[in-house]
């Protein structure tokens, strides 16, 4: 980033991870993924047109995409421009507190929480209603076994989304490009779906959220072997297995691998039978059913994320150390 050196950069990189560890999303303060999601949904209602070609509702989607992406991160570079001419403190500052939004392990533990507590009190219609916030399939007659699976599922696949990928574009770019990153990861999200509606207008959206995540999901899957190996009872060698065994059979082209790790880490079955919509749809399985899906995997999949992020912490910490005392 043109306003800010690589040691400013793996400072403002150690100051957003330990925010979203602190304070996390403060309902208080603004949230640029909120401003995100209005944009997409504003141009999602002014672009698209139920009924027309394929080619123009691509087109369209195309966009969508390159409005929205190049709109944050421009936006998000300006931002820190002025924050930076001001005063450089400042400008790490704020380049530090735009990548902490674009970070969720704090909120992905607290969703994820959410459903562990319900489960261990023996409330499963409200484990139902809390893991229907953070999944897309139908959750109302989900018995304890799928619901923690579904949580696990959920804290794997956004290992990725919510802690290496973004962190990985901010070293690479400052807040300006992990920014970028968040608004492909909600284009995907709200549009990316693989539906009638959202079929070739959310083509380029979740393609492209698909390329961004290629390597992080693959140093993920490292990462999460490598946390596997101090943690008990997880399995090091097993998640690897997983890796290079599951992986593939994934519909994802990157999901695939931080939930088969954690899958074979922990020596559970995730995947299987969902439904959307009373759809019922079969996706792969992953991992061997060593044993039954507990609650208790839901916590070990939470102290898997913290783990990887103790990792990235500890080795920006490092270089900044170095980058400062060279």
């Amino acid at each position: 980033m043109i306003f800010f050196s690589v040691q400013e950069i793996l400072l403002a990189g150690v100051l957003a991870i330990a925010t979203d560890w602190l304070v996390g999303d403060p309902r208080w303060l603004p949230h640029p993924v909120v401003w995100i999601g209005k944009l997409i949904s504003r141009l999602e209602r002014v672009l698209r047109r139920p009924g027309e070609s394929r080619a123009a509702s691509r087109t369209k989607g195309i966009l969508l995409t390159v409005a929205v992406t190049a709109a944050s991160g421009v936006l998000c570079w300006g931002a820190c421009a002025v924050a930076a001419w001001m005063h450089p403190w400042l400008g790490i500052a704020a380049n530090a507190w735009f990548i902490s939004t674009t970070l969720a392990v704090r909120g992905l533990k607290e969703a994820a929480m959410a459903v562990y507590r319900p489960l261990i009190r023996g409330d499963l219609s409200e484990a139902r209603e809390k893991v229907g916030w953070i999944v897309g399939r139908d959750t109302e007659h989900l018995d304890e076994p799928e619901v923690a699976r579904a949580a696990v599922e959920t804290v794997a696949e956004n290992t990725v989304d919510a802690f290496v990928a973004p962190l990985a574009f901010a070293l690479l770019g400052g807040a300006p490009l992990a920014m970028l990153y968040r608004a492909a990861n909600t284009l995907d999200s709200m549009v990316g779906y693989r539906n009638e509606r959202y079929r070739d207008f959310g083509w380029a959206s979740a393609r492209f959220d698909d390329v961004l995540n290629y390597l992080p999901a693959r140093a993920t899957g490292v990462l999460l072997t490598i946390v596997a190996a101090a943690l008990r009872p997880a399995s090091a060698s097993r998640a690897w297995r997983a890796v290079r065994t599951f992986a593939r059979l994934h519909p994802s082209p990157n999901s695939g691998i931080p939930e088969s790790a954690v899958a074979g880490a922990l020596g559970i079955e995730l995947g299987g039978t969902n439904r959307y919509g009373g759809i019922v749809s079969e996706r792969a399985r992953l991992g061997w059913p060593l044993r039954a899906i507990a609650p208790g995997d839901i916590r070990l999949a939470v102290r898997l994320l913290y783990g990887v992020s103790y990792i990235l912490a500890g080795g920006l910490i490092v270089a900044c150390w170095f980058g400062w005392n060279r």
